[in-house]
């Protein structure tokens, strides 16, 4: 799908997952407890209490974040992930690896899912075999919020798609209707900020 469509491979991507979520729903379609390794210990912050899981969830992500960012921008794997996503075509001729270089991103992708995937089961105590096609839409919305291909930008999208989901929930009547805020920012970045809070329209040369 390398030389197809961009749209290929997104759709590629959800019909797999719909597939793999179905496949472990044969084998178990109940909730299951996740281990839980680290005791959780509650202290005041000021006007709120947080406890040492949250922070340990809080620290993870963003060492996590800035990994990645460090990772992409520094290093020559990182520089050659930006020009195959830029263009595939010219990279290649470069000499830069492409596929494996594709393989290696869908690789990152994948561990840092399940590291997101780990902190999800040690927060609620469980997991299920769809429990990560709801959050995967939102991290798209936050991606798009913040700007495609913009590392912080999809950090601080997240963020403030949370603070607004977390608004929402006390004006709601039902606290399930707060995954409604995500579809709603999403519309709304697409019909007056396509590029995102932090990205930025640039030219291409021809």
């Amino acid at each position: 799908v390398r030389r197809s469509s961009r749209l290929t491979p997104l759709i590629s991507a959800i019909g797999a997952s719909l597939f793999l979520q179905n496949l472990v729903f044969l084998w178990r379609d109940s909730q299951m407890a996740f281990p839980q390794p680290l005791a959780v210990r509650s202290f005041p912050c000021g006007p709120v209490t947080v406890n040492g899981l949250q922070v340990f969830i809080v620290g993870g992500s963003v060492a996590l974040m800035g990994a990645l960012t460090f990772f992409v921008r520094r290093t020559k794997m990182g520089k050659a992930m930006r020009a195959v996503a830029q263009d595939a075509d010219t990279a290649e001729l470069m000499g830069i690896p492409v596929n494996r270089v594709i393989a290696l991103t869908f690789f990152i992708g994948g561990a840092l899912g399940g590291a997101a995937g780990v902190m999800n089961g040690l927060y609620y105590g469980s997991v299920k075999y769809n429990m990560g096609f709801l959050p995967g839409v939102k991290a798209f919305t936050a991606a798009v919020l913040g700007g495609i291909g913009n590392l912080p930008g999809a950090m601080l999208g997240g963020f403030l798609l949370g603070v607004v989901e977390a608004l929402g929930t006390g004006f709601l009547p039902e606290p399930e209707w707060k995954d409604v805020f995500a579809f709603a920012v999403l519309i709304l970045v697409l019909l007056f900020r396509p590029s995102g809070l932090l990205g930025e329209n640039t030219a291409e040369k021809v």
